[in-house]
C-alpha cells in the first residue's frame, strides 16, 4: 500500500482542491467531447493502438482512413489503453481524462510534505492540468509516474519504485530518468532487482494480445518513428517549445540538440556528486522538480500539453519557497503568466500569435527556474533537515 495508515485521500480539509482540480478536468474533458470525433484525434490514435496491435498490423503507419496522425508511444500502451478502447468513444475518452487527472492528484496528495505545500503544487499544476486533459494527452499519466517512483522510493518500496520506472520508460521513452532515484535508494540491489523484473513483465504483456514476433518487431518500429518525428519537430511552432527551440525561433540557431542535451546532462550529473546531501530530504524534492522541468524543456517534442510535467515540478519548488520574496513571487507569476496562461483563451491573442507561439516563449520561465534550481542543487548548503515539511 502507497498510503501511510490514517491517510485519506480525499480528508475535508482537502476537499476544496480536490473539487476544484476535478472540477476543471471534468470541464476540460466535455469540452473537447462536445466537439465530437473530428476534434479527439489524439485519443483516438490512442484507442487504435489496441486494435492494431490485436490484429497485428503496424502501430507505426499513418492510416489515412482513420484520419488521424501516427502513433508515438511504445508496444505496452496498446494494452493499457484497452479498457478505453473497449468502450463507448466518448465515455472511454471521459475516463481516460480522468484516470490522468486523478492519478496526477493522487500522486501529488501522496508526496511527504505538508497540506499548504500540496495545495500550492496543485494549484500551480491546475491550468496545464486542464491543458493536457482538453488535448486528451498522456503527460498527466506520465508525470504521475515519475512522481509515484520518488515516493515509492522515499517510502523504501523499491520494487513499485521501478515498476513504476519501467512503465513511464515503456510507454513514453523519457519515463527512464526515474532511475536516478536508483541512488536514493537504501537497497540498491533490490531496486535493481525489481527494475530488471518490470522491464521484462511489461515488455511481455502487450504479449497477452499479440505475437512475441510481432511485438518485438514493433520497438525497432517505434525507435525510428521517434527519429524522424525529432528531425521534423525542429522547425515547429506547435512543437519543440524548448530550450533548442527558443534558440532556433530567436536566434536562428539550428541543429545543437545534441550539445544543448550533453550540457544538460552534465547539470544532471553534477549534484549528484554532493552524496552527502542525499539523506536531506529537500535536495532530493529539489532534484525531482529539476527532473520534471528539464525532460520537457530539453525535449524538441515538447508541446504545449507537454507543460504539465515541467509545471507540476515547478510548483513543488515553489511550495517550499519564501513567496514573500520579491524575486521567487515575480518568478512564479511570470511562470503562470507565460507558461501556463498562454495556451487559454484569457491570453491576449496578439501576443500569442505574434510572440509566444513563433518564439517558443513557454519554455523561457521553465528555462530560467531550471537554472535556478540547477545553482540550489550545485552550491545551496541544505544543511541536516531529513523531513521536506
Amino acid at each position: 500500500m502507497l498510503l501511510t495508515k490514517g491517510v485519506t485521500i480525499f480528508s475535508k480539509k482537502y476537499s476544496y482542491i480536490a473539487i476544484a482540480w476535478f472540477m476543471v478536468a471534468i470541464i476540460g474533458a466535455l469540452l473537447k467531447i462536445r466537439l465530437g470525433r473530428a476534434s479527439m484525434g489524439d485519443f483516438i490514435i490512442f484507442t487504435n493502438s489496441f486494435w492494431h496491435a490485436l490484429h497485428e498490423i503496424s502501430l507505426y503507419q499513418i492510416y489515412t482512413s482513420e484520419k488521424v496522425d501516427i502513433f508515438l508511444y511504445g508496444p505496452l500502451f496498446s494494452i493499457l489503453i484497452a479498457p478505453f478502447s473497449l468502450m463507448p468513444l466518448y465515455a472511454g475518452a471521459f475516463l481516460w481524462c480522468m484516470l490522468n487527472a486523478g492519478l496526477l492528484f493522487l500522486a501529488i496528495r501522496l508526496l511527504p510534505i505538508d497540506f499548504r505545500s500540496q495545495q500550492i503544487i496543485l494549484l500551480v499544476s491546475l491550468i496545464e492540468m486542464m491543458t493536457s486533459i482538453e488535448n486528451m494527452q498522456v503527460n498527466c499519466l506520465v508525470a504521475a509516474l515519475l512522481i509515484l517512483s520518488f515516493i515509492c522510493v522515499e517510502r523504501h518500496r523499491n520494487f513499485w519504485a521501478s515498476f513504476f520506472i519501467a512503465s513511464g520508460f515503456l510507454l513514453k521513452l523519457f519515463g527512464i530518468v526515474g532511475i536516478v532515484f536508483f541512488l536514493f535508494s537504501k537497497n540498491k540491489l533490490q531496486f535493481v532487482l525489481s527494475f530488471v523484473f518490470w522491464l521484462v513483465v511489461l515488455f511481455l504483456l502487450p504479449m497477452v494480445i499479440s505475437s512475441p514476433a510481432y511485438i518485438l518487431h514493433c520497438y525497432p518500429e517505434w525507435y525510428h518513428t521517434l527519429v524522424v518525428k525529432n528531425s521534423l519537430n525542429h522547425d515547429s511552432f506547435m512543437q519543440n517549445i524548448s530550450v533548442m527551440g527558443m534558440l532556433n525561433h530567436i536566434f536562428n540557431i539550428k541543429n545543437i540538440n545534441a550539445e544543448i542535451l550533453v550540457g544538460a546532462s552534465l547539470f544532471y550529473a553534477l549534484p549528484l556528486l554532493r552524496i552527502k546531501e542525499f539523506t536531506n530530504a529537500r535536495f532530493r524534492l529539489t532534484y525531482l522538480s529539476f527532473l520534471l522541468i528539464g525532460i520537457v524543456i530539453f525535449s524538441s517534442s515538447a508541446e504545449s500539453p507537454t507543460y504539465i510535467i515541467a509545471m507540476s515540478g515547478a510548483g513543488m519548488w515553489f511550495s517550499y519557497q519564501n513567496l514573500q520574496n520579491r524575486t521567487i513571487l515575480s518568478l512564479l507569476i511570470f511562470s503562470l503568466l507565460i507558461t501556463s496562461l498562454s495556451s487559454t483563451d484569457f491570453f491576449p491573442s496578439y501576443l500569442k500569435s505574434e510572440y509566444i507561439k513563433p518564439y517558443s516563449l513557454k519554455a523561457l520561465p521553465m528555462t530560467i527556474l531550471w537554472i535556478v534550481i540547477a545553482w540550489q542543487l550545485l552550491f545551496k548548503k541544505f544543511g541536516l533537515v531529513k523531513e521536506v515539511a
